[in-house]
């Protein structure tokens, strides 16, 4: 064997993957297509402004993930946000302040008489729903419609560019409907572990200074694989003992055998590697849809912009009727993406609510970011810098039973020996999940060599 594991794709997950690898002296080559790692995670400096081209943030819970910032030399560089920043929604044309203290969230005026009635009985609701359930069902069942239509519908169009109404609640919404199948219901659940002493892990939000690159950066820097970038897989080929990739690069073809062999790519492209292996395969991860994503970089003068600029940002809920889905701006909890006296809009449009972004230039695409921004936070002049991101297959749709075809997936992948997938499309988007799964993997991976007698 030339290698014991080849990762094809050098995103957040591939990334990860090698990381949690190297740790264990497992040797690991990395491929990447573009001319550098990171996939969609990304920083653009330009006029002192640091623009994000994927995630912006991360928001973790997992003690692995903790780990593997430490072991990364990342925790230096770590910048703590606040978890209680203001946060708004659209509502009638303004931005309403969400309430966000559990002991407060339905004594506001936020909701109707109604809507706060709704969310007081929510312990009284008898559990209920099934695997296939959507998270508009689970939502309207559970905290109720006011809930569904004014936070988590902006929430999930926002996070992972879905419909709501065909995205599996279990898929998008796990924590939630795991309180519901083990208290029967979602504010008992949190009571409960809080009188147990067994609360929820503390959830941490943060960046890094220098942006999100400053991750690409430590964990290629420090990855333990043998990168090698402008190189993409085209075939890949079952041997009696491990796999034999054939690779496209600026020098010509590379042929590499290698033990175990990650899939660290989007589903479109995973699809066609396994296709002359494996049609059922390919075609159950080739069916996975996706949802466009553009995000319109903005800025501004301070005095440019009328409101305060308190907390993160907005969402946008789908009856406002916009492509808008929500706008992060860098005053305050993410000051240093701007120079002084000046401040980052970062509008994001798109997913599936707003399909149509795919086909807009990047001059439409920041004209009605524009357009949409200016009356809600009182813009009295143009942006003096303007950069637009567009993914065209931005974020994968956990729609229909997601779950379902995960299990399909991964029953398949058990017929072949030494092949792994560590992407956003079977088991979360968030960057805390692409390095959750990679640790998977990674397990994975090591469990199958020890049990074939290999030295870790």
């Amino acid at each position: 064997m030339d290698v014991d594991v080849l990762i094809v794709g050098g995103g957040i997950s591939g990334l990860s993957v090698a990381r949690w690898l190297a740790q264990r002296g497992v040797t690991v080559e990395l491929w990447e297509r573009a001319a550098a790692p990171g996939g969609v995670i990304g920083t653009r400096r330009a006029g002192g402004y640091a623009m994000e081209t994927g995630a912006s943030l991360m928001l973790n819970f997992r003690p692995e993930v903790t780990a593997f910032i430490e072991q990364s030399g990342l925790a230096s560089r770590k910048l703590a946000l606040r978890s209680d920043a203001p946060r708004f929604v659209v509502q009638r044309g303004m931005l309403a302040q969400v309430p966000t203290r559990l002991g407060s969230l339905a004594f506001t005026p936020f909701w109707s008489h109604c809507g706060r009635l709704r969310l007081l009985a929510e312990p009284l609701i008898p559990r209920g729903g099934d695997e296939a359930e959507t998270a508009s069902a689970f939502v309207a069942r559970r905290p109720g419609r006011e809930a569904l239509e004014k936070v988590f519908e902006p929430m999930l169009a926002s996070t992972f560019g879905c419909d709501p109404d065909r995205a599996q609640a279990r898929a998008v919404l796990p924590r939630l409907t795991a309180l519901e199948q083990r208290f029967g219901s979602i504010a008992v659940g949190v009571f409960a572990r809080k009188l147990r002493r067994q609360a929820a892990p503390a959830m941490e939000m943060f960046s890094f200074k220098g942006g999100m690159q400053s991750l690409v950066d430590a964990l290629a820097m420090n990855s333990g694989a043998r990168l090698r970038t402008n190189c993409a897989a085209a075939v890949l080929a079952r041997e009696p003992d491990g796999w034999r990739v054939r690779g496209r690069t600026d020098e010509g073809e590379r042929c590499l055998r290698a033990r175990h062999v990650v899939l660290s790519v989007p589903a479109v492209e995973a699809a066609g590697l396994l296709d002359a292996n494996d049609p059922d395969l390919a075609a159950l991860i080739g069916g996975l849809e996706y949802a466009p994503l553009a995000v319109a970089h903005l800025g501004f003068e301070r005095a440019a912009i009328e409101h305060r600029l308190d907390g993160m940002g907005f969402l946008v809920p789908r009856a406002e009727n916009r492509t808008l889905l929500g706008c992060q701006w860098s005053g305050g909890v993410l000051a240093e993406r701007a120079p002084g006296g000046k401040v980052l809009l970062s509008a994001y449009l798109g997913g599936a609510r707003a399909a149509q972004v795919a086909d807009w230039d990047e001059a439409t695409i920041a004209e009605a970011a524009l357009g949409q921004l200016a009356p809600l936070l009182g813009l009295r002049d143009a942006p003096e810098t303007t950069h637009v991101v567009r993914h065209a297959r931005g974020l994968p749709l956990y729609h229909g039973n997601h779950l379902h075809r995960v299990r399909d997936v991964r029953e398949r992948l058990r017929r072949w020996p030494g092949l792994h997938i560590a992407a956003n499309y079977p088991d979360g988007v968030s960057t805390r999940d692409r390095i959750v799964s990679g640790h998977g993997v990674a397990r994975e991976i090591c469990g199958q060599r020890e049990a074939r007698g290999a030295t870790i």
